[in-house]
């Protein structure tokens, strides 16, 4: 068992989750934290395509997640730390949640004769896998996630007026202490926030969110870092280890453009060069590669 040591925040990434209703400027503001936290981004997209419209004001690649199961997440937040990016923005983790829960109805159904506690028993340890992989992955994440819509009446000038507030995120009960910093933002893009391990902005109003957040964060993170040591002397480079060929899988199934998919040929390509994967094994994954490719872009039939 290896021993204690001095506690630092070198190592730490961050962990921050935003939430609100439709129209809070959440996915806008994740990006724009993300970016002042410094690149490169990813960003895994449930919104069918929402992130994407904000290309032209950040530079990100993205993922458009069809599957939206568990493993599907799982799947997609692996291909990022492979990928090597500083930044992860998952948009939104709403959607698996409810992917979750309509599973769990199903398997209620099926096995435990309606009972949906019991079928929790299968559920949870799912819902733990996706909070493992959030906490796994080797950068910083933001995750966005919807909050219920309800409507209250507010008293301006004399007025009644409709007004919308959002209520507790959608994601499973207690994902709030996975994440170092929460913040709710309004219909009005002003963001309080709620959870912060940081000491610095516990229940602050942030009026957009953005790039000098981010900057902010990463200063905190940053903070106390002591300079690198002097670098060893290089050492004889170890033989190539050996490729995990069931995960490369899963990346493949996860993918959703051809752009991705062209990642993971090149990949492939390294790997088999540097006899990490066997030449059967790189035969096997192209041939799924190529077969996931005619699933994403059928070809034209000529009659």
């Amino acid at each position: 068992m290896a021993g204690f040591k001095k506690a630092t925040k070198a190592a730490a990434k961050l962990r921050a989750a935003f939430f609100g209703p439709s129209g809070a400027g959440k996915t806008f503001s994740a990006l724009r934290v993300a970016t002042g936290l410094g690149g490169p981004i990813a960003v895994i997209d449930t919104e069918r395509g929402s992130a994407s419209k904000y290309s032209d004001r950040f530079a990100f690649d993205v993922l458009d997640l069809e599957d939206q199961s568990i493993e599907g997440y799982v799947s997609a937040i692996a291909m990022a730390a492979e990928g090597g990016y500083r930044v992860l923005v998952i948009d939104s983790l709403s959607h698996g949640w409810q992917d979750l829960t309509a599973e769990v109805e199903k398997l209620a159904k099926a096995k435990y004769r309606g009972n949906t506690w019991s079928a929790w028993s299968e559920g949870t340890p799912l819902q733990r896998r996706l909070v493992n992989a959030i906490l796994g992955f080797p950068g910083h994440i933001i995750a966005t996630m919807r909050s219920k819509t309800e409507w209250t009446t507010v008293d301006r000038n004399g007025k009644k007026t409709p007004q919308r507030v959002g209520l507790a995120p959608e994601q499973g009960k207690g994902i709030e202490y996975e994440f170092d910093l929460l913040v709710e933002i309004s219909v009005e893009h002003i963001g309080q926030v709620i959870k912060d391990r940081t000491g610095k902005f516990q229940d602050k109003l942030i009026d957009k969110p953005g790039e000098q957040f981010g900057q902010q964060l990463a200063a905190w993170l940053a903070d106390g870092e002591t300079a690198p040591a002097p670098a060893p002397k290089p050492e004889p480079a170890p033989a190539p280890g050996r490729a995990d060929v069931e995960q490369i899988r899963g990346y493949i199934r996860a993918a959703t453009t051809v752009r991705t998919l062209g990642k993971i040929t090149d990949r492939l390509d390294q790997l088999v060069s540097e006899d990490q994967i066997t030449g059967n094994e790189w035969s096997e994954l192209t041939d799924m590669v190529a077969a996931r490719h005619d699933q994403i872009e059928p070809r034209e039939v000529v009659s």
